[in-house]
């Protein structure tokens, strides 16, 4: 009777610490997903930063080219240093990396003269963040990847920011609002929508 009290007592402990196992494995899963989610909301917080800061730089020096025919920049690095002035002009104070990715890698919208006129990021990963964007970056609710988070000049003709159809024309020529970036346009691995865009090179590399 004993023997069998005590197997019968060590069956029940055994069941409850495999219960415990399994309620501490389950609380560490769910802590690890809500982390994990926790740490994508700040990077999408940031690529909107970052993203905004290098579209607002590339107008800057797009706007401020002396003489009568404006340029994009050949480099993000042209927008820490502007070399076409005798004193330096900058209009970041470094190019900040894909909060994404981590890498100081971004997919880059090119523009006349192949200058940069906008960038975006090289994740695919689908945003968690679905409204309440700035105006000017409405398109992103509809985005089914961050790559298609653009961030992009904009000119006289309207906001073309956070578009996922944009222009690449050169600012001014008439062209209709929101017509689709050309495919040489686009250098690195192009977003997802809309799904005709396809990569015409190799993003920039540092």
């Amino acid at each position: 009777m004993r023997a069998a009290r005590r197997s019968r007592a060590s069956g029940f402990t055994y069941a409850g610490i495999l219960i415990a196992v399994a309620l501490v494995g389950l609380g560490l899963a769910l802590t690890g997903e809500v982390w994990q989610t926790t740490v994508q909301r700040d990077r999408e917080r940031e690529l909107l930063f970052a993203g905004d800061e290098i579209r607002r730089a590339i107008t800057q020096y797009y706007e401020s080219t002396p003489g009568t025919g404006k340029q994009f920049p050949k480099s993000l690095d042209d927008l820490v240093r502007d070399s076409r002035y005798p004193t330096t002009r900058r209009y970041l104070r470094k190019v900040y990396p894909d909060p994404m990715t981590g890498q100081r890698e971004w997919g880059l919208v090119k523009g006349p003269g192949d200058g940069i006129m906008g960038v975006y990021s090289l994740s695919r990963k689908t945003p968690l963040k679905r409204a309440n964007f700035p105006p000017e970056y409405a398109a992103f609710e509809k985005a089914e990847s961050y790559a298609a988070w653009l961030f992009a000049y904009s000119d006289s003709h309207g906001p073309q920011a956070g578009r996922t159809e944009a222009t690449a024309a050169a600012p001014g020529v008439p062209q209709p609002l929101g017509a689709p970036i050309p495919a040489s346009a686009v250098v690195g691995q192009p977003p997802l929508t809309p799904p005709t865009q396809e990569s015409g090179g190799t993003a920039q590399r540092k």
